[in-house]
């Protein structure tokens, strides 16, 4: 696992976006496509920006999602509704673009539905170019939570995951995350320092610490960073 620590989150997020486009770019130039899975919350959206500026072949990228809130299609709870008003999503091509229908109304066949579009881009297993994550203080990653049985899962690429804040969500399981050619975490703020620590020394107690760490890299502010990750 690598780290890149930078004194604040404009400079994190201009590494990471920098990071990914060149990512995206070998993909497309070695496959003839490139694959994205981006996650939500509250801290990608500038970054998600910043690599709309860069220079990647756009035409051939595919962009999944790594989780989604079960809500309606509108609700503002949907990572989706947000990525569309963001300037990353005029850049995909719409076709290219593939949103997890958690509008249908049986979650388990929308992971069915959503698995088999995975697979259909990304081969089966899926191995997905990029994969961006982020993590929660409790140390949960996409939609992977402590005390759900959807940790032990190994055959499905996509679960539904346990009632989490309100919501249930699909999400990619680890299966899939683990298959990924780059992971990217993106974490920002003294208050994730602790649980990045935890990240750093592999703690298999927390979801996120069972993300395959050998093709991953860690993208943070110096607030967040484990002081021993500074540089």
């Amino acid at each position: 696992m690598d780290w890149v620590a930078r004194e604040d989150v404009t400079a994190m997020e201009s590494a990471a976006a920098e990071f990914i486009a060149l990512r995206l770019t070998r993909a497309a130039e070695e496959r003839g496509r490139a694959t994205l899975a981006i996650s939500g919350g509250s801290t990608p959206w500038g970054m998600f920006e910043r690599l709309a500026s860069q220079a990647a072949p756009w035409t051939d990228v595919h962009l999944f999602q790594v989780d989604e809130r079960i809500v309606p299609r509108e609700h503002d709870a949907r990572n989706w509704k947000r990525f569309l008003e963001n300037p990353l999503s005029l850049r995909i091509p719409r076709d290219n673009c593939h949103p997890m229908p958690v509008d249908v109304e049986d979650a388990e066949l929308a992971a069915a539905v959503y698995s088999a579009t995975l697979t259909g881009y990304s081969g089966e297993p899926p191995v997905l170019d990029v994969v961006h994550l982020g993590i929660g203080e409790d140390g949960h990653t996409a939609s992977l939570f402590s005390d759900d049985a959807l940790l032990q899962e190994r055959q499905r690429w996509v679960g539904v995951s346990r009632r989490y804040r309100d919501h249930r969500r699909l999400t990619l399981t680890l299966p899939t995350l683990n298959q990924a050619r780059s992971v990217v975490w993106l974490v920002v703020g003294a208050g994730r320092r602790g649980v990045l620590a935890r990240l750093r020394d592999g703690d298999l107690s927390i979801p996120a610490g069972r993300v395959q760490r050998d093709r991953a890299v860690v993208f943070t502010d110096l607030d967040a960073a484990p002081a021993t990750e500074r540089s």
